[in-house]
Formats: structure tokens, C-alpha cells, sequence
């Protein structure tokens, strides 16, 4: 199953040099924030396929005008393609700005979702904005991780985790992916295609356990 994860930088190679039938392999598409409305709707109208997103933390216009065909994910865990997804935005506060989170905040945002992922029995693939704390992230306030994510993934073990926010052309200079016990966490700034294999039955009977 081939997904197109978009974040951060609107690609020109998507956007101004678009040739039809370019993503005809993709399945769908997940963005991790902070990209224009314009760019998701171009994206999933030339496409034709489902597009999920979630808020990065300059993503104010979606208050008023949401992209246009494209679904939301932030707080929600939905079934794609056989593949339970879950969306937390957003970014660690460090202004007034929309979109941003204290650490007590996120906690609760994530223990509120407790019903669904036990009704899903866990979690394949989480999409954020910010990089959990410690893996990925930048030693300033406005792009320090989410401690909260670390237990998030102890417990129900994501084969994924997608973010944006830490843009490597700020100098970061900081790898894309990072390994958390069995969660592979990528930075999607920029724009990237992943294929990803369907996950082993004893992975959901594992979950099955966990729960009753």
C-alpha cells in the first residue's frame, strides 16, 4: 500500500510541474500540517484519492476555510485502507497562536482517545505535526517534541509515526527517521512516498489481548 505524506513545503514537482497520472500508485494521502489550503485541494482533486490532515501550527486559515475534499484527523482514529490512523496536531506552545499545545494539554487530548483506540484495539499509524520529544525534535520552544507521545507509543506500539514542523533547511540538520521500540518515526517535511506492507495478524490478536 503506497502513501503520500505531504508536510510543511509545498512541492513545486507536485504543484506547478503536475502531470496527470503522476499519483496513480498512491492509495491516499496523509499531510502533518502547515501547508495551504490550495495545495491540499489541488492535491486531492488531481489525484483522486482521500486525502487526511491534520493542524500544524500556521494552519489559522483552516478555522474559516478548511481544505475543500480533504478530511480531518485531528483527534480521531478512523479505519483507511484496513489501517487504524490516528491524528494529533499541532505543536508544543510557545505563543498565543492557534493550534499549540502545553504538555498537560496534549496528555489530555491523548486520554481522551482512550474509547477509540480501545473500540479500533489500537493504532497502525499516528500522523502529528510536532516529532515526539527527544526523537526528532529541536531544542527551541517552538519545536520541542511531545513527551506525551512516548507513552502514547509504549503502550499501543504504532508501526508508524508521521510529523512534520522540523524543517531540515533550518539547519536542524537532525536524520528523518528514528526508531522508538517497534515504532519507526519519520519526518515529512517536503513531500515522501512510503509503501508499507499489511501488518502481521498477530500483531491485531496482540491488541485483541491487550483489551479483554
Amino acid at each position: 500500500m503506497k502513501i503520500l505524506l505531504i508536510a510543511d513545503e509545498e512541492s513545486p514537482y507536485l504543484w506547478d510541474h503536475y502531470q496527470p497520472g503522476m499519483l496513480k500508485e498512491v492509495d491516499f494521502i496523509l499531510s502533518c500540517g502547515d501547508l495551504k489550503q490550495e495545495y491540499l485541494e489541488f492535491l486531492v482533486t488531481m489525484a483522486g484519492k482521500p486525502l487526511y490532515y491534520i493542524h500544524g501550527n500556521h494552519d489559522r486559515g483552516y478555522v474559516n476555510f478548511p481544505p475543500e475534499g480533504c478530511d480531518c484527523l485531528d483527534d480521531k482514529l478512523v479505519n483507511v485502507n484496513g489501517l487504524r490512523i490516528l491524528g494529533l496536531g499541532g505543536c508544543a506552545r510557545y505563543n498565543p497562536g492557534p493550534f499549540q499545545y502545553t504538555e498537560k494539554e496534549m496528555e489530555k487530548r491523548i486520554r481522551k482517545l482512550r474509547f477509540q483506540l480501545w473500540k479500533a484495539q489500537g493504532v497502525d499509524i499516528v500522523i502529528a505535526h510536532a516529532p515526539p520529544r527527544g526523537y526528532g525534535d529541536a531544542p527551541d520552544n517552538a519545536h520541542r517534541g511531545f513527551a506525551a507521545f512516548l507513552p502514547l507509543m509504549d503502550k499501543y506500539h504504532p508501526q508508524y509515526l508521521f510529523h512534520g514542523h522540523v524543517h531540515q533547511s533550518y539547519g536542524h540538520n537532525l536524520p528523518r527517521r528514528f526508531q522508538y521500540g517497534e515504532t519507526t518515526i519519520y519526518n515529512c517535511v517536503g513531500w515522501h512516498i512510503i509503501d508499507i506492507d499489511p501488518l502481521p495478524r498477530q500483531r491485531k490478536k496482540r491488541f485483541f489481548r491487550l483489551f479483554h
